[in-house]
C-alpha cells in the first residue's frame, strides 16, 4: 500500500490503530518494570494516557487535521498518568505543535516527518534533566536515523516503516545505555510502549486495523468491577453495505472492556462494560438507531478523591496528597491534608485528577504530596494548566516522605515557608518497604527469587528473602541506627496481629531507645511501609 498523503481520516485510523495496539500489549509492557514488584504499570498508564486522548479524537467532529491533533493533545494531556505516560502526551503535544502552521489539510511526507521531530522536541523539554536509554532515546533516534534517509522516502508508509524499524534498534540499545536494565534483563518499559504505539500507526497504514483484546489482567475497581456501567443495545443498521464491524469494535474497546458484536436479524446487538456510556451510545448512533437500549449501573461509581464542598471565600493554603491504603488515607488526612487522591502504587493519577484536586481544595496555594516518583511528573504538569492558584510539588517521592514532611504544615505559613520546610523534613527520613517479587533477577548484586520478600529503601532493594520475618529483621537492621529516634510503620492487610504484636520488641533490638509507632495502614501489596526518623 503506497501513502503519499496523509488525510483527516487517515490519521484518526492511525492514531486509533497506535492506540489499540499499545492497549493489546500493555500487560507486557507492564512486566518490564526493572524492580519484580507487582505494581509495574508504564504500559497500563501510558495506554491509560493515549486512550484518554483518543476519546476526544472520537467526539471531535472537525474535518481539520489540525484541531484533530489538538484535541488528541489535550485528551492525553489530560489523561497523562505516570512519567511515561507525561512523555507521551508531550509527543503528541509536539505533533501538534508540528502542525500549527500547516497550509493544507493533509501531510505530505515532509509534514509528517516535521510531526515526529517536533514531538521529539516537545517531549525532551517536559523532562527537566533528560536521561538516555528511556523512551527519550526510542523517539529521537528514531526521528533523527529516519531524518538522514529522508531523501530515499517516496512514500509516507515507506518512512514510517524505517521510523519504527529504527525505535526497535533504539529499544534493544537500551540495557547498553542504562545498566539497571542490563542487569534486570529488560529493555525500556517507556519505550516499548512508544514502540507499540508506533507501530499500530504502521499496520494502520498498511491496512492492518486492530481490534483491542480483552483485557482480564486490569487493575480492578471496586468489589473487581473495572467499570461501572453495561451497556446492551439493539443497532437497526442505517447503511449495512457500509457498516464497518471492526472499526466499531475498535472505538468502543477504548472506551471499557467485555466488547462483543453480534449479527441479528435486525441489525446488530451491542454490549460492552464502560464508564462512559453516554459516549459509547454516540458511537453507535452514528452508524443507526437504538431498537432496544438498556443501561445498568453496575455499582456507583467509586471516586478516585474526596469531594470538597468548596465556600465561597478561598483559604491561603491547602495540601492534596497521593495515597493508598484506607489507614494511610486516614492518617493523612489527620495530618491536614485536605484533599486525598487515593491511588499511586498500582494506579497512577492522571494529570486530569490532580487538576480537579487542586480546584477542589479552593485553596490560592496549595501544595502536592505525590508520595511516589512515577506520578511526580503528572502532579507538575497538572500545577501548569490551574490559573489564579499557586502550585507546588514537594519531592517526596515514597509514603514515609510524605508522612514525614507532614510534622512541618503550618497552614498559618507562606506557601514558600511551607514548602522549605517540609523538603527539609524529607531530607531527614529514612524510607522502607517490604513487598514480595514476582520473577527471578538480581539486582545491586541482590540474588531475587520468584516469591521472595523484598526489603527495599529509599530506591534500592537491599534484601531479598524467603521469609517475611527475616525479610523485616535484616531490613531494620540496615535502615536503624543509634541516631533514630522515631520508627513509624504501616502496616499491610497481609500482616498478621502475630506478626503485628512483636513488632515494637523487633524494632528496639536495633535501637532500644527509639519510639515506635505502629499504624493499620490496610494497604495492598507492601505488607511494611516504614518511616525512620
Amino acid at each position: 500500500m503506497s501513502v503519499v498523503s496523509i488525510d483527516v481520516a487517515l490519521f484518526r485510523k492511525m492514531v486509533i490503530n497506535g492506540a489499540i495496539n499499545l492497549k493489546n500489549n500493555h500487560a507486557e509492557i507492564d512486566q518490564l518494570n526493572v524492580f519484580p514488584v507487582p505494581d509495574g504499570d508504564t504500559g497500563t498508564n501510558m495506554s491509560m494516557t493515549v486512550t484518554s486522548g483518543i476519546r476526544e479524537l472520537e467526539a471531535c467532529e472537525s474535518s481539520s487535521i489540525i484541531d484533530n491533533a489538538k484535541v488528541l493533545s489535550r485528551g492525553a494531556l489530560m489523561g497523562a498518568r505516570g512519567n511515561s505516560g507525561v512523555i507521551l502526551s508531550q509527543f503528541f503535544r509536539g505533533m501538534y505543535v508540528g502542525l500549527k502552521e500547516l497550509q493544507h489539510n493533509y501531510l505530505d511526507i515532509e509534514d509528517f516527518m516535521s510531526c515526529l521531530e517536533s514531538g521529539c522536541k516537545v517531549a525532551y523539554k517536559a523532562v527537566m534533566t533528560p536521561i538516555e536509554g528511556t523512551i527519550l532515546t526510542v523517539v529521537r533516534v528514531a526521528a533523527e536515523k529516519t531524518r538522514e534517509n529522508i531523501s530515499k522516502y517516496t512514500t509516507i508508509d515507506e518512512l514510517l516503516s524505517d521510523y519504527v524499524g529504527y525505535a526497535k534498534e533504539a529499544l534493544d540499545s537500551t540495557p547498553t545505555l542504562l545498566p539497571v536494565l542490563k542487569e534486570a534483563g529488560v529493555v525500556d518499559s517507556g519505550g516499548a510502549g512508544f514502540l507499540a504505539f508506533a507501530t499500530g500507526m504502521d499496520m494502520a497504514l498498511r491496512g492492518e486495523m486492530l481490534n483491542a483484546i480483552s483485557d482480564e489482567d486490569k487493575t480492578q475497581g471496586v468489589e473487581g468491577l473495572k467499570y461501572f456501567y453495561q451497556v446492551e443495545l439493539l443497532l437497526e443498521l442505517k447503511k449495512p453495505e457500509a457498516f464497518d464491524v471492526k472499526a466499531l469494535n475498535g472505538a468502543l474497546s477504548l472506551l471499557g472492556d467485555k466488547v462483543t458484536l453480534t449479527k441479528e436479524a435486525e441489525g446488530y446487538k451491542v454490549e460492552l462494560n464502560t464508564d462512559r456510556p453516554g459516549r459509547a451510545l454516540e458511537i453507535c448512533q452514528k452508524n443507526g438507531e437504538f431498537i432496544v437500549l438498556k443501561i445498568e449501573n453496575l455499582k456507583v461509581k467509586n471516586k478516585t478523591a474526596d469531594t470538597t464542598v468548596q465556600t465561597e471565600e478561598m483559604k491561603d493554603m491547602g495540601l492534596v496528597s497521593v495515597c493508598f491504603g484506607e489507614g494511610i488515607v486516614e492518617t493523612f488526612r489527620e495530618l491536614g491534608v485536605d484533599y486525598v487522591i487515593e491511588g499511586g502504587q498500582t494506579m497512577n493519577p492522571s494529570t486530569e485528577s490532580f487538576v480537579e484536586a487542586i480546584k477542589a481544595v479552593n485553596a490560592k496555594n496549595v501544595i502536592i504530596i505525590p508520595n511516589n516518583g512515577n506520578v511526580v511528573m503528572a502532579a507538575k504538569q497538572a500545577a501548569t494548566l490551574v490559573e489564579g492558584i499557586n502550585v507546588e510539588v514537594l519531592p517526596a517521592k515514597t509514603i514515609a516522605q510524605g508522612y514525614a514532611s507532614l510534622i512541618n504544615y503550618n497552614p498559618e505559613g507562606s506557601l514558600e515557608e511551607n514548602v522549605e520546610a517540609m523538603t527539609e523534613q524529607i531530607k531527614h527520613v529514612v524510607s522502607g518497604e517490604i513487598t514480595y517479587s514476582i520473577r527471578d533477577t538480581e539486582i545491586g548484586g541482590v540474588e531475587i527469587h520468584s516469591g521472595d520478600f523484598m526489603g527495599i529503601s529509599n530506591g534500592n532493594i537491599l534484601v531479598s528473602t524467603a521469609k517475611k520475618e527475616d525479610c523485616l529483621n535484616e531490613l531494620l537492621s540496615r535502615i536503624l541506627n543509634e541516631d533514630s529516634e522515631i520508627i513509624t510503620i504501616f502496616l499491610g492487610k497481609d500482616v498478621t496481629d502475630e506478626e503485628r504484636d512483636v513488632l515494637e520488641e523487633t524494632c528496639l533490638k536495633y535501637n532500644p531507645d527509639v519510639d515506635v509507632e505502629v499504624i493499620e495502614g490496610q494497604q495492598d501489596i507492601y505488607s511494611y511501609i516504614i518511616a525512620v526518623e
